[in-house]
């Protein structure tokens, strides 16, 4: 009887597929991207002549502005003057510095990019080219052989611009390729390359250690700009970062300390406060003491973006629990060890996106440079449509300036991005 009642029995049922179990439904099958994008534009009536329209008045724009960049305007103004909004009056027997700096920056982002790629995150792909590098790769190479055609460059400078790309390119595959080969110790040290870098640039552009000193009066254009924003955005985040951990201290001096700081600058506009830094400064301080006024604006930029930035890292710390730092310290860590190795990494990662915002707001706000008579972009287009032989040529001269701001604020939102990505604890989220 038992033998009949097992062979009776029905047979198991087979396990369930992984995801098919109850409560679990199979994976939703995502229609081709071609007709979800004409559902979402022409899905209806209503839909369909919205769209129609859109693209209507978009291409009329576009026509009209390739018309205008094409026929009617006069590009002569960016070319006659392409030296003066790259480097202002920097001394043209000295210009050498800069491409070397130049050189030295994009072999660093070279090595920096094709590390990235060698060594992905470990829940993402390990492709060592993905599309996006690709797209990259091309503009880069549209860049250098378009900007030195279009800007009738003599051959040296051309040759210059396409052994940089070159440089920059050939690095990148090389590290992307080798990368892996490198000891943990050197990986580890390569972020410091960057500071390093910078100390160096400082020292090409300015000159010392048997090089010939060129003032800062002398520097202008795009090389300003950026000098100063870098400058600024370098000192602020961990001048913000100080003042956000004062604000919420314990010490009643150190908080209302911060507290005054950070609401005395962000209620004074940076004007104000620009034109305070060109003329308090020299007062307060001995003449041999004072810095240069290129100097001297930096430092109000730095300051200025530091009261910002602490209000941004300061919501970071208030998103994080109170029990991370309990728990920190429950084993064993003291105040600034779990703040630098638990509290503050989570903080800087939720307040990263405003923080860039910051960075690109710092970059913008540097165009007021040129109401205290310093020649950065700005001032050096002023500079340029004052001149007779370009009167009416101020169209060009602005989207130039746009053009060139965009590509910096560009720049750093995809590496914000990039980042993000990076940081993200849950990718797959």
């Amino acid at each position: 009887m038992p033998s009949s009642l097992s062979s009776s029995s029905p047979a198991p049922d087979p396990a369930p597929a992984a995801g098919s179990g109850p409560g679990t439904s199979p994976p939703a099958l995502r229609p081709p991207r071609g007709s979800r994008l004409r559902a979402e534009l022409f899905g209806s009536p209503g839909n369909s002549a919205l769209t129609l329209a859109l693209l209507a008045a978009l291409g009329s724009a576009a026509f009209g502005l390739l018309h205008w960049g094409l026929v009617q305007a006069r590009w002569a103004v960016v070319r006659a003057n392409s030296t003066l909004f790259a480097v202002g009056r920097y001394p043209q027997e000295q210009q050498w510095r800069l491409w070397l700096l130049t050189a030295l920056l994009a072999a660093a982002a070279g090595l920096a990019w094709g590390l990235l790629r060698s060594h992905p995150r470990r829940d993402r792909g390990g492709d060592l080219w993905p599309q996006n590098d690709w797209i990259a790769v091309g503009l880069l190479a549209a860049i250098a052989l378009a900007v030195p055609w279009w800007l009738r460059l003599d051959p040296l400078i051309q040759g210059r611009w396409w052994g940089i790309t070159a440089l920059l390119l050939l690095v990148r595959w090389a590290a992307g390729h080798w990368g892996r080969r490198l000891p943990a110790r050197v990986l580890a040290l390569l972020p410091l390359l960057w500071p390093l870098l910078y100390l160096v640039g400082m020292l090409l552009i300015n000159g010392g250690l048997g090089l010939l000193p060129v003032p800062p009066g002398d520097w202008g254009g795009l090389l300003l700009t950026l000098i100063a924003a870098s400058f600024a955005i370098l000192l602020c985040f961990p001048l913000g970062v100080l003042l956000a951990l004062g604000r919420r201290s314990d010490l009643p001096l150190l908080r209302w300390g911060s507290v005054l700081y950070i609401e005395f600058i962000r209620g004074a506009p940076l004007i104000t406060l620009l034109f305070l830094g060109q003329n308090m400064i020299g007062f307060l301080l001995p003449g041999g003491l004072a810095p240069d006024r290129v100097w001297r604006a930096a430092w109000v930029l730095t300051f200025f973006a530091a009261a910002y930035l602490a209000e941004a890292v300061r919501a970071g710390l208030v998103a994080i629990p109170p029990g991370q730092l309990e728990a920190a310290r429950s084993l064993g860590l003291t105040i600034p060890q779990a703040l630098r190795t638990v509290v503050l990494p989570q903080a800087l990662r939720v307040a990263l996106p405003t923080m860039v915002g910051q960075f690109i707001s710092l970059l913008q706000d540097t165009t007021m440079l040129s109401l205290v008579g310093l020649m950065e972009l700005m001032g050096t287009a002023r500079t340029v449509m004052a001149n007779p032989a370009f009167l009416g040529r101020n169209a060009e001269v602005y989207l130039t300036l746009a053009v060139l701001f965009w590509c910096c604020c560009a720049a750093l939102g995809l590496g914000s991005r990039a980042l993000e990505r990076r940081l993200d604890p849950n990718p797959a989220s």
